[in-house]
């Protein structure tokens, strides 16, 4: 007797943090699933897990009107490319990861060709662009949403749904020792750190890596104790960094540079200077006080401003329904409005615990399980494929 086929899912995240999310997947998809193949557009931890990659994830990782304009056509082909190879070799399940301006528009001509979807993390219909919920009907066959607040958002909608909490939540169970971690890296237990995180894209330390050297050079300045510690995801976005601290005349800072290590470095720091996105909710989970700052071309901006729904932009602040943490965007991100909110955090340490307690209160919330969650919830959808059970 001929045994069956296996299990075949598509799958495409376009950056790090969809990365984390999909190798979490991948791996309680086996638990359940048994010999089940994974390929599409993936990055180091998805191809870690076997899933096997047929275009590099960093082709994806755009942020930005101007810069998705100037890898637009490349962009394109390769999506041309990767669906006609679904179209002729159908997965059994399409899963996207968040990226949602190449995966949503994929989704639905997919599901066009009676290909089974899930988009994994909702676009922030939320915040801005509400009329996209129309897209994502048409695309999905379900949505996997970390926040609790976006589930009523799409039940109301008619969706297919399912919240799972964020992975990260479940990581962080427990607050890594401050003092251990510090020690790792070389720095002494009395210091007063201050740690610099400007992203993880080449666009964002085009637009951060300066912000950060001056507000970096403006506390120094106010305080010659303070010392700096900064994390990057790789050589190429640390040597943008390095150029900015060149151009900046801020070579004598006492400044820790590190590769690979920006969790290490929110851990050992007192207050966490950072560009908003999957960092700041890191931050959080490690209850570590931060300021949070991003800047964006301003064509993005002012389209952004024209379509937004909400003022904050942390989704720290946004679970909180206030600003809990301070935010500073665009014209208003300024090394010495950066540089007052942090002072404020160091001088006023019962304030600085209390938004601390908020944080694990609100963070405490997002603990489901949520890659188990997930692959149920895949796992559902393959059954309603044929009417068999995953796997058989």
């Amino acid at each position: 007797m001929k045994s069956p086929r296996p299990v075949r899912i598509g799958i495409v995240v376009g950056e790090a943090s969809g990365d984390v999310l999909g190798s979490g997947l991948i791996q309680a998809l086996r638990e359940r699933i048994p010999g089940v193949e994974f390929e599409g557009i993936a990055g180091p931890l998805m191809r870690a897990e076997g899933c096997r990659s047929l275009f590099p994830m960093e082709r994806l990782s755009i942020v930005g009107i101007t810069e998705l304009l100037g890898s637009l056509w490349s962009i394109l082909a390769m999506r041309r490319r990767l669906l006609r190879h679904f179209l002729l070799n159908p997965p059994d399940v399409f899963i996207g990861i968040d990226a949602p301006q190449f995966n949503i528009g994929f989704e639905r001509k997919l599901r066009s060709a009676g290909i089974r979807t899930v988009h994994y993390v909702s676009p922030t219909i939320w915040a801005w662009r509400s009329y996209r919920i129309n897209d994502i009907r048409k695309a999905v066959d379900r949505i996997l949403v970390l926040f609790p607040f976006e589930e009523e958002l799409y039940r109301k909608q008619s969706i297919p749904v399912t919240y799972v909490g964020h992975p990260l939540a479940d990581a962080f169970y427990k607050v890594p020792d401050r003092m251990a971690v510090r020690k790792t890296l070389g720095l002494r237990d009395d210091s007063v750190i201050i740690g610099l995180l400007p992203g993880s894209r080449r666009s964002e330390l085009r637009r951060h890596a300066d912000l950060l050297v001056k507000t970096a050079k403006w506390l120094h300045g106010r305080n010659s104790k303070l010392e700096f510690v900064a994390a990057f995801v790789g050589e190429e976005t640390r040597a943008l960094f390095l150029d900015a601290l060149a151009r900046n005349g801020a070579g004598d800072l006492p400044l820790t540079v590190l590769v690979g290590q920006s969790r290490d470095v929110m851990i050992a720091s007192d207050v966490v200077v950072l560009a908003s996105g999957t960092a700041a909710l890191e931050a959080a989970l490690l209850q570590r006080a931060m300021v949070v700052t991003y800047k964006v071309s301003w064509p993005s901006y002012l389209l952004l401003r024209m379509l937004a729904h909400v003022k904050l932009v942390s989704m720290v602040n946004n679970l909180a329904g206030r600003e809990l943490v301070p935010e500073f965007l665009q014209h208003h991100a300024t090394p010495v409005a950066i540089g007052k909110a942090v002072e404020f955090f160091l001088t006023h340490p019962e304030q600085r615990n209390e938004v601390v307690r908020e944080m694990a209160r609100i963070m405490e919330s997002l603990r489901q399980g949520a890659s188990e969650r997930a692959a149920e919830a895949v796992c559902e959808v393959l059954a309603e494929t044929d009417g068999r059970s995953p796997g058989g």
